[in-house]
């Protein structure tokens, strides 16, 4: 019940700094109560060290001036002038009188403050066969006023025969030191002493204070960037930034930077997400108008062939059939490149890796598009001035990106143009060696504008490169994604004095 109402207590206290200050609080009352106790223990026993070695030779000087058995009688008159003369001189001294067995023969005190009849010998034989010098003091015995008590004492035999017949044993300090604390409140200096340990323990317990305080100030500011960085859903802004000291390197720094890093990660990742459902809301878009456009068309002609069937030519419903048949066949790619993409995103298609020869694969591309490439007086080359190279990778997909890429150069070369595609190895000792193959035209380029965006889905921009519209905008963003697959990367720039070109990179088999 005290553990659980202690943490109670110390669960209403909210703030790092006030749970800090509770336990300061805490351990400088333990502190204070320990140390008082210890004074207590060591003034109590320095006292009583020091009665005791002034009054090691009392007993014997005692027992000297008077003759207090004769023959195992009890020297009366002698006992009660000694009782008187120490009542006098120190009243805190009481006498007893003891036979050999450790029997109380007489005493100085009142009969009914004695508790016991006998006293226990070992510690008073002690105590004379070191003659009245022991080597640790203080040395206690029996207390006779208390059953359960010890004091410190002087003791000396009695011997007026020659023989021993009993001991004289005085108590040093007796009920006026018995109450040690009422001892130390009555004196002074462990008023002063008391009142100094206290006026040390406040001055550090607000200086314990002050310094949690200066410790927690930078948690309490952290807390509040985080704080205001929640608040501000996320957003980058001045306070949402912890500034750490630049010369400290404790915890609490390392904690904002670590955030700052955090945060920053998020602000990308978040930045990233609204970049990817814009795009997402611009694809639906895109695919909607680019789905609807051709089948509109193709239910527009279907329709009219159906309606005008007889009314038409055979010419003209040639003409109908085949602008149904391209939109159809258009709409088939749109589809078709829409589930591939799909595909590609969602780890569906497996990559067969394998090792090929890059540069027979572009012959064996280059050699499929020549028709198409002659039809539109178009020139394809090829440079492989180096020797042939090997890659790994899939090299079915390896074959859709070329195809992509020579298909789009042949969409935006003008009539008479040329298209070179080119392989060349460099070595980039931090990624192994790679292979780059590079498709250039020599159209009109890419504008500024358009270049961060070619490899975007559905991007297309009627006056970015001059062309047919008849393709979906998903071509590059394919290669993109292929890539991404096996670990390369494609990039695109202008050259002069004009045209575009597409470089990316495979990994090379090693020799």
């Amino acid at each position: 019940m005290m553990k659980k109402k202690a943490l109670r207590i110390f669960n209403r206290f909210t703030t790092l700094y006030s749970k800090l200050a509770l336990v300061l609080f805490f351990f400088a009352l333990f502190s204070g109560a320990i140390f008082l106790y210890a004074v207590r223990i060591s003034a109590e026993l320095y006292h009583q060290e020091i009665t005791q070695k002034l009054n090691l030779k009392l007993a014997e000087n005692i027992s000297k001036e008077a003759l207090l058995l004769e023959g195992r009688q009890i020297n009366h008159p002698a006992l009660e002038n000694i009782f008187h003369m120490l009542m006098v001189i120190n009243p805190s001294i009481e006498v007893y009188l003891l036979d050999n067995q450790g029997k109380i023969l007489a005493y100085s005190s009142a009969p009914e403050k004695i508790k016991r009849e006998f006293v226990n010998l070992g510690p008073i034989k002690q105590f004379i066969a070191q003659q009245g010098q022991p080597d640790k003091l203080p040395l206690k015995a029996d207390d006779p006023r208390n059953p359960n008590g010890q004091k410190i004492f002087s003791a000396a035999p009695i011997s007026a025969t020659g023989l021993n017949e009993g001991y004289l044993y005085v108590i040093l300090g007796g009920e006026a030191f018995d109450n040690v604390v009422d001892m130390l409140k009555g004196s002074d200096i462990m008023r002063t002493s008391a009142m100094g340990l206290m006026a040390s323990l406040a001055t550090a317990f607000i200086a314990g204070l002050l310094v949690f305080g200066l410790f927690t100030r930078r948690l309490k500011r952290l807390s509040a960037v985080i704080k205001n960085y929640t608040e501000s859903q996320f957003k980058h802004g001045k306070n949402t930034r912890y500034l750490p000291v630049k010369s400290s390197k404790d915890e609490i720094d390392a904690l904002g930077r670590h955030f700052n890093i955090m945060a920053d990660h998020i602000d990308q990742q978040w930045a990233e997400l609204k970049r990817s459902d814009d795009a997402r809301r611009e694809m639906v878009a895109n695919v909607s108008h680019d789905l609807r456009t051709p089948l509109a068309s193709l239910n527009g002609y279907l329709e009219t062939l159906i309606i005008k069937n007889r009314s038409l030519k055979e010419a003209e419903k040639k003409e109908y059939l085949e602008t149904a048949m391209r939109h159809s066949h258009r709409l088939g790619m749109l589809i078709e490149e829409l589930f591939e993409l799909a595909k590609l995103d969602s780890y569906q298609q497996p990559l067969n890796i394998s090792e090929f020869s890059i540069g027979e694969l572009i012959q064996d591309v280059v050699q499929k598009f020549k028709l198409s490439a002659h039809q539109k007086n178009i020139r394809i080359t090829t440079d492989f001035s180096q020797k042939m190279s090997f890659v790994t990778g899939d090299i079915g997909m390896i074959q859709r990106v070329l195809e992509n890429l020579i298909e789009n150069a042949l969409r935006h070369t003008p009539t008479g143009g040329t298209i070179e595609v080119s392989l060349m190895e460099r070595p980039d000792p931090a990624r192994q060696n790679r292979v780059f193959v590079k498709i250039r035209d020599n159209g009109t380029g890419i504008s500024e504008a358009d270049l961060p965006h070619i490899f975007e889905r559905f991007y297309r921009h009627p006056k970015s490169r001059k062309g047919g519209d008849d393709h979906s905008g998903l071509g590059l963003a394919i290669v993109k994604r292929i890539l991404e697959l096996h670990g390369g990367a494609v990039t695109a720039h202008n050259e002069a004095p004009g045209g575009a070109a597409f470089i990316f990179e495979l990994p090379a088999v090693k020799a």
